[in-house]
């Protein structure tokens, strides 16, 4: 069985090079599910979502030490795996030919065809809603509202105030309300 999860010695762990490797993999198995689920969020696609949780540890790796702590591990992670997942659709965009500002309608045909999902129809209604936003909602939405993230944590893995996530927030909430209450 393993040790309880200490960040605090797992950071310092990184540190030291006989212990690195050891204390990544204990940072890989602590994240790897929560840092999943938010980058699939985003993309739908399990096979996308799995490559891009890979690229962002792969990232978190060759980064490790210039990690001195500042910030949370957790912070440092979801921002890795936020502006992995942004190029993602970005690239995606382009390659859809739609505009950087234009609808992510991609990612509900994605959703349609998801052999993954398992949710019913009302979850599905949600999803859409969701995927209906612009990105940075969509993103503020889904780590307060899925991952119950608090404001200042959020804060700190976009680099935005706690007022303008709080505005952004509601904002999201109230079009995803205005969509459910719009479909048949």
């Amino acid at each position: 069985m393993s040790p309880e999860y200490d960040e605090e010695s797992i950071v310092a762990q990184l540190q030291d090079p006989q212990r690195c490797r050891e204390a990544f993999a204990l940072v890989v198995k602590h994240y790897s599910q929560s840092l999943y689920w938010q980058i699939r969020k985003m993309v739908i696609s399990h096979d996308d979502a799995d490559d891009l949780l890979q690229n962002t540890f792969l990232k978190a790796w060759s980064n490790i030490a210039y990690f001195r702590g500042d910030a949370r591990l957790s912070t440092w992670l979801y921002r890795i795996a936020v502006n992995e997942t942004l190029t993602f659709l970005t690239k995606q965009r382009q390659q859809n030919n739609i505009p950087l500002d234009g609808e992510d309608s991609f990612l509900v045909d994605r959703l349609e065809s998801d052999e993954w999902f398992d949710g019913d129809e009302a979850q599905r209604k949600l999803q859409k809603a969701i995927l209906q936003l612009p990105e940075k909602q969509r993103l503020i939405f889904n780590m307060h509202y899925f991952d119950e993230m608090k404001y200042e944590d959020i804060s700190q893995v976009l680099g935005t105030s706690v007022g303008a996530l709080k505005a952004s927030y509601h904002h999201a909430v109230k079009k995803i309300e205005k969509f459910l209450t719009s479909v048949h």
